[in-house]
């Protein structure tokens, strides 16, 4: 990269992420720091998914441009009334969804061809962006908010089919640990309770899942290049045996801390919900707390929510949890739970800050569901991690993160799935307070560093923007 002239070149970027707000709102905060650099930027979703992105300062219109695409009548009548994402939608009506996004394809390519973008990033199963944006002689990136992990153990490469057949993987145990083209030591893998949902998954709607993992394959492969947000500090060897086994540039974009981030800090320092939350935090001890959230999108059954309850309050610990109404349906708290906890627990039921809290001094450990943001936003502040992935990117997350001794994993019934309040306790003080923790605490210290960093992450996303502006067409 350091070879490669430097170029004042503005460039123009559009961006159409998946519609899921894991995919959407880091794709935003990268659109957001382009858009600072002084580069034009046109952000794609569908109307209501406009509508709930954040705020950005006022100096940025200039650079950035949001777009929404209506969902077609014919596929929006399948759906739910305002569905535009994943969060609202039950899980097994996806494929709705999937259809909706795919018929976006004819408008996005109107769109292309009257603004002319110099670069589309897309991402996940959309083979049709890059079909549409190759015919207008438009480069892709496949941008990635997850780890290179993920594709490296989720992908099976088309190079390492056709050398040896029999690295396609049919059963449940090829899942257990990394696959074959992986050359080097890791944990990474599935547990069996994963993969035999997955696979009973497969069975009952084996048409509609085949042809998105086809979708994702043939996305993966046409694009120019990849970018992750991620950097060598975390995952150098995936980053490069990504590269060798797709022979395609992955740059890393960096982490895209909070403090690279562009937002409207005044507005998030003085919201009601955040000052009463603070009143509280302000009362506890340095890093006594456990912050407990677990995104916009996992489901917690009753047993689930039950034994979370009860574990965190025989963990003895002080606890902050963000619980919203669409993560517990109809599920109930313990009787008597929040009584009983009043003195250490607090139970918010609103949207929280989630960044003001993480920062906050009282804060000492992030109890996640392990989306990759959440992960990023929880080690940022040096905070040691107690993971309870619940869909399967989550889940290769909790186990990296265990193997570089960053988060400890609540144990679960190897054949259900299910935890117990003991063990969810016995985690958390081990993140916490037990001296056997020490090296989770300590590596988590020190990962924060390197996340933090804004300096080096800015440098990434410099070397990413100099990439595309001295991209060579002809060369590739």
């Amino acid at each position: 990269m350091s070879s490669m002239a430097k170029s004042n070149k503005q460039l123009h970027i559009a961006m159409f992420p998946w519609l899921a707000f894991g995919h959407i709102l880091p794709t935003f905060e990268l659109a957001k720091i382009i858009a600072q650099k002084g580069h034009f930027v046109t952000f794609i979703s569908t109307p209501r998914n406009i509508t709930r992105l954040p705020k950005f300062p006022p100096h940025l219109n200039p650079f950035l441009n949001l777009v929404g695409l209506p969902i077609l009548p014919q596929h929006k009548a399948n759906l739910p009334e305002n569905a535009e994402s994943t969060m609202d939608i039950p899980s097994n009506e996806l494929h709705y969804l999937e259809m909706a996004y795919e018929g976006l394809q004819e408008s996005l390519a109107e769109l292309l061809k009257i603004t002319n973008p110099n670069w589309i990033f897309y991402d996940f199963i959309a083979p049709f962006v890059p079909a549409i944006a190759h015919t207008l002689h438009i480069p892709c990136v496949y941008f990635l908010v997850c780890p290179a992990w993920n594709i490296c153990f989720l992908d099976t490469p088309k190079s390492q089919l056709d050398q040896n057949p029999s690295v396609f993987r049919t059963k449940p145990e090829d899942f257990f640990g990394p696959p074959k083209w992986v050359p080097f030591p890791s944990k990474i893998g599935f547990k069996h309770y994963e993969i035999m949902k997955m696979f009973r998954d497969f069975n009952e709607n084996k048409e509609t899942l085949l042809s998105s993992g086809s979708n994702f394959v043939k996305a993966i492969s046409a694009c120019d290049l990849f970018a992750f947000r991620s950097c060598p500090e975390l995952e150098s060897e995936w980053l490069n045996l990504l590269s060798e086994l797709h022979n395609k540039p992955v740059l890393p974009v960096g982490l895209i801390p909070p403090s690279l981030q562009v937002r409207m800090v005044d507005d998030e320092d003085n919201n009601p919900v955040w000052l009463k939350l603070k009143s509280w935090l302000d009362k506890q001890g340095k890093g006594s707390v456990v912050y407990v959230a677990f995104g916009s999108e996992a489901k917690l059954t009753q047993q689930d929510l039950t034994e979370l309850a009860l574990g965190l309050e025989l963990s003895g610990l002080p606890f902050l949890w963000a619980l919203r109404k669409v993560q517990v349906s109809s599920a109930d708290l313990p009787n008597e739970f929040e009584d009983r906890t009043k003195d250490c627990g607090l139970v918010c039921r609103e949207w929280v800050p989630q960044l003001k809290i993480l920062e906050h001094e009282s804060v000492g450990a992030y109890f996640t569901h392990c989306g990759g943001g959440s992960v990023l936003e929880g080690l940022n502040f040096g905070h040691v991690l107690v993971t309870l992935p619940f869909i399967c990117d989550q889940s290769l997350y909790a186990r990296v993160l265990e193997e570089k001794k960053l988060g400890v994993e609540i144990p679960r019934n190897d054949q259900d799935g299910s935890l117990t309040r003991s063990s969810v306790a016995k985690s958390l003080r081990l993140a916490m307070v037990d001296e056997e923790g020490s090296i989770y605490r300590e590596n988590a210290k020190q990962m924060g560093l390197v996340v933090s960093d804004r300096d080096r992450h800015d440098r990434y996303i410099e070397n990413f923007i100099e990439y595309l502006q001295n991209y060579n067409k002809a060369q590739h």
